[in-house]
Parts: C-alpha cells; structure tokens; sequence
C-alpha cells in the first residue's frame, strides 16, 4: 500500500526551497521531476527501510553518488 509524504525539498541546480508530494511505495524506487523554479531535472531517491520508514535524497541528472 502506498502512502503520501509532503516534502520540502532544496533543488540541487537553483537552491530553491520546493514543496514535492512523494509517493512512497513498499519498495526503492527513483524517478524524475522537473524543478518548479527553474525546470531542470531533478533525481528523486527513495529508499524504504525495513521498519518502511522513507529516506529521501535529491540529486542532478549529471551528479553520480
């Protein structure tokens, strides 16, 4: 079953504080959302822990981690 989380997020290109709606489901997933601000790419990583507590981290498309 999947849930929603309201997020504030910081966009990794223009560094502006954005509200997302992440919807968290029982496995890791990755996925692409354009920027609100300044409309480049950004990678969304979700992790579920065990427990299924999320961890959330954000990237650019160009940026390895």
């Amino acid at each position: 079953m999947s849930k929603l989380l309201e997020k504030d997020i910081s966009c990794p290109y223009c560094g502006e504080s954005i509200d997302v709606v992440i919807e968290i489901l029982e496995e890791n997933q990755e996925y692409i959302e354009d920027c609100q601000v300044c409309c480049r790419p950004i990678v969304f990583n979700i992790e579920v822990a065990f427990d299924g507590s999320p961890s959330i981290s954000v990237h650019s498309e160009d940026e390895t981690y």
